[in-house]
């Protein structure tokens, strides 16, 4: 591959002899691409995702794809013609997101290849103590003892997700490109930006991209296939406090930040993340800053059932109208962001997409295949419900938007694998209920 030049590359060299979805992988984490949630109302919310995606752009058209674009809103997309005799076969789209999650750092990603050889797993040494993962924090460690895994140096992100999907779909297009006799229909090929604040593949022009049904590869463990995602919504809150000198201030000072303590006192304790698992829903407060005379604060929330979504949504109306009723009307102002969708509901009736993502695995020799509801979301939360099907699959990626992630050489290289067992499905015509 040649040498990145992009500003916002580390330039880490790639150990020579890893497989093309490994190079691909450390070269493509070098690139600082994080998303920026406080100018969400850009896309791309941050200028430094464009670096990537004339990678991108670059690295299709070095592998023969047509159609290679970057909107300017730095989405990339190419086709990748189909083999013969499945010409004129529905096309088959795959989609990962570009950009970083800004809850860990993500500029100068350093990646390296560790060999792990049992108990905790250490990405580097940061002021002298070891960021690591152990098989406590992470059981399915155990899993991979004598195998080698890709981490950061322990100061940043690994960037996973989504850059391993990212890789794993690259590295499907290149061996594609290499023995044209794999079965495959016309694919339609989409990286994204700002899936981590939400935005993802809003702007994907559905028509135009052109594919009947889709997949996302943005998942986590090997194995694990999502037709579930939470639905979600983001809370914007606004308190409005009245300020004077706190020597005068008895019956006139309204402060904000009490109100702010207030306002979350209301809201469940039992059912924030911390407490939740499974099919549980929550309230997670995400952000608060201000001073005496007003607080914005933000809440995410989710839920797998519509109802109890519905329920959530309210509550959060609710409590800003009782503390309105005491501290007076416009005191608390409260805006509700829908961001994506339980995708399941838009997705009965197309059984064999999950079928075929269960059996590419088997054929890949994925022992541990497992459909999981996803306690997040995805662009294909947001892709199925604008009319393109669209579940989730796995990159092979742990511990995920934190200093701690890693992703083991074998579960890339099989995913590879898969993909090239899944689209081979889409060569024939599909039994559709």
């Amino acid at each position: 591959m040649d040498k990145c030049e992009l500003k916002n590359y580390t330039g880490v060299p790639i150990p020579e002899g890893v497989s093309d979805v490994v190079a691909r992988f450390m070269r493509y984490v070098q690139v600082w691409s994080t998303s920026n949630p406080n100018n969400s109302d850009e896309v791309p919310s941050s200028p430094m995702q464009f670096d990537m995606a004339r990678m991108l752009e670059k690295d299709l058209l070095k592998l023969g794809c047509l159609d290679v674009a970057v909107s300017d809103h730095a989405y990339v997309t190419a086709t990748v013609p189909a083999s013969a005799g499945a010409e004129d076969l529905p096309a088959l789209g795959l989609c990962g997101h570009m950009d970083s999650a800004p809850d860990a750092p993500g500029k100068g990603v350093r990646p390296h290849i560790v060999h792990y050889e049992g108990g905790p797993l250490v990405a580097g040494i940061v002021d002298g103590k070891p960021v690591q993962t152990t098989p406590e924090m992470v059981p399915d460690l155990e899993k991979f003892v004598g195998m080698d895994i890709v981490c950061s140096d322990g100061t940043t992100l690994l960037s996973g997700d989504d850059k391993a999907g990212v890789a794993e779909i690259m590295a499907l297009i290149a061996r594609l490109q290499a023995d044209p006799t794999i079965p495959h229909p016309t694919l339609k090929i989409a990286f994204v930006p700002d899936e981590e604040i939400g935005h993802g593949a809003e702007l994907l022009d559905i028509d135009k991209f052109g594919a009947k049904w889709c997949y996302t590869v943005d998942g986590g463990a090997l194995g694990e296939i999502n037709y579930e995602t939470f639905s979600a919504s983001e809370v914007n809150i606004t308190i409005k406090g009245v300020a004077v000198h706190p020597g005068e201030g008895k019956n006139i000072l309204v402060n904000a930040i009490t109100l702010a303590h207030q306002f979350d006192a209301l809201v469940p304790a039992n059912e924030r993340p911390e407490h939740t698992e499974g099919y549980e829903g929550f309230f997670m407060p995400t952000e608060i800053s201000g001073n005496e005379s007003e607080i914005k604060m933000q809440y995410i929330i989710r839920d797998f059932n519509n109802e109890k979504f519905a329920v959530r949504e309210q509550l959060m109306r609710d409590v800003a109208e009782f503390l309105n009723k005491r501290y007076g009307e416009g005191t608390i102002e409260v805006s509700i962001r829908p961001e994506y969708r339980n995708m399941a509901e838009r997705l009965v009736g197309l059984d064999f997409l999950i079928d075929h993502a269960i059996e590419a695995n088997h054929e890949a020799g994925v022992a541990d295949v497992r459909c999981v509801a996803a306690r997040g979301g995805t662009d294909g939360s947001q892709l199925t419900f604008r009319g393109l099907p669209c579940p989730n699959l796995a990159t092979g990626a742990y511990g995920m938007h934190s200093i701690r992630e890693f992703v083991p050489v074998p579960s890339l290289e099989t995913m590879v694998d898969v993909l090239q067992n899944l689209v081979a499905y889409f060569a024939v015509p599909q039994k559709e209920e």
